[in-house]
């Protein structure tokens, strides 16, 4: 990453805006999703066997991950600056419910209904991110700008999560404490909508000609009611996909990180359930070396920003992405099977580089290939796929995995994946043209 590009990028007083909107909203992810974990996963209380626990976790994520596809439809009809402002304020709304909920000792299907609210309007918000993205920085900056905003964005949610963990030691981690940390954080979410009021309220796009357009309607006409607005959604996730499947370099791509996403969902369970049951011998203990792992995977996103870009700009985001999976069955193969928690956590770090850097090529990818009109819905697509190739990889783990979560078997399956992913992914993208960059 180049100091001065960065420098020149952070100096763009919208791009600041947008990176702190991002920041304090992700932050706060990091401290709901360990308020979540410790009250689902680690609560003294509810000592649920290792295999529920993981199918909670997977039935949690999946309907979540369903909602991905009709953001971007949305994303390119409505002003992106007041999805970024109102998506928080509606997840404080209903983070508050879940305090509530937790407060009154209520987990069922109430509270996971809202849990699935909260994380299902994030893919509004991270949707919007990426598509306002290229308005406040110029193209050739997009890879920079991309490793700096993303990855330091996810780093930041690793920081709410260690935040999360420091609340749970002040207010406990029974019914009350938790309460307290999702009524802070709901405080949080408030901060992040509040600093998306100073963006402009035009500049993060569609332009209104475009959303009318988009929307089927010129100036002055009724919106379209329910029903057409669904059709809208679903033919607005068909004009996405004939968009990616017109650029091969994109849906390649997406293939590229479907696949990773697939295969981290089984060693992030296996993760947890070593935390669980081999690593620890209670639940606050598993917790806190659960937050280790993280801490040390945010590591390893943050080494991903810094050496992504001129990596990339020497051998190509292409055979990055490669050496990228490559490196995961090498290092998976050396530090996972041992199954101790010294040599896991150094996987943990390898992995956080991998995933990561992954990203970060396939982002600027598609910011590179997509037509901005198609971006909100392109993205919401790849937020699909993102998601949902992870928890279903969660779900089937789930149904083999040990308690403990010491499976050698599945290890080595997942290196030799990793390894016919690497190989099958270069042999793919030299066949495939360079994309003609897009005209702003």
């Amino acid at each position: 990453m180049k100091a001065g590009e960065l420098g020149a990028i952070v100096r763009g007083r919208d791009f600041r805006r947008l990176y702190a909107t991002r920041l304090t909203s992700q932050l706060t992810d990091g401290v709901f999703q360990v308020a979540l974990a410790g009250y689902v996963f680690f609560s003294p209380e509810r000592q649920a066997t290792a295999g529920k626990a993981a199918a909670a976790f997977a039935v949690t994520l999946l309907p979540y991950s369903a909602l991905g596809p009709f953001a971007g439809v949305f994303i390119d009809r409505w002003q992106r600056r007041q999805i970024l402002v109102w998506t928080p304020v509606l997840r404080a709304m209903v983070v508050l419910v879940v305090a509530a909920l937790v407060a009154s000792g209520r987990d069922g299907a109430g509270f996971f209904l809202a849990v699935l609210v909260v994380l299902g309007v994030n893919r509004f918000f991270l949707s919007a991110l990426s598509a306002a993205l290229p308005h406040v920085v110029r193209r050739e900056q997009l890879v920079t700008a991309n490793a700096f905003s993303v990855t330091s964005g996810t780093v930041i949610a690793f920081v709410g999560g260690g935040a999360g963990y420091l609340l749970r030691a002040l207010f406990g981690g029974g019914e009350r404490g938790t309460a307290l940390i999702l009524a802070a954080g709901a405080g949080m979410y408030l901060a992040a909508g509040a600093i998306a009021t100073l963006l402009p309220r035009g500049l993060l796009g569609p332009y209104p000609a475009e959303a009318e357009a988009l929307a089927g309607r010129g100036p002055g006409r009724d919106a379209p009611g329910v029903r057409d607005a669904l059709a809208a959604v679903l033919s607005g996730l068909a004009d996405g996909a004939r968009h990616i499947a017109g650029r091969r370099q994109a849906a390649l791509a997406l293939g590229a990180i479907s696949f990773h996403r697939f295969v981290y969902g089984i060693i992030l369970m296996m993760t947890l359930l070593l935390c669980r049951g081999h690593f620890s011998d209670d639940a606050d203990e598993g917790l806190a070396t659960l937050a280790l792992m993280l801490g040390v995977s945010g590591a390893g996103y943050f080494a991903a920003a810094l050496v992504t870009p001129p990596v990339v700009r020497r051998i190509s985001k292409q055979a990055w992405i490669a050496l990228l999976l490559a490196a995961a069955a090498a290092g998976m193969l050396l530090l996972g099977l041992p199954f101790s928690e010294t040599a896991w956590t150094a996987g943990a770090f390898g992995l956080g580089v991998v995933s990561q850097g992954v990203k970060l090529c396939v982002d600027t990818t598609l910011q590179e290939t997509i037509d901005d009109a198609y971006r909100g819905r392109v993205f919401s697509v790849y937020d699909m796929l993102f998601n949902t190739t992870f928890a279903a990889a969660a779900a089937l783990a789930a149904t083999w995995l040990p308690p403990d979560g010491v499976a050698s078997m599945t290890l080595v399956a997942v290196v030799v994946a990793y390894a016919a992913g690497a190989a099958a992914f270069w042999t793919a993208s030299v066949r495939t043209p360079k994309p003609v960059p897009l005209r702003d």
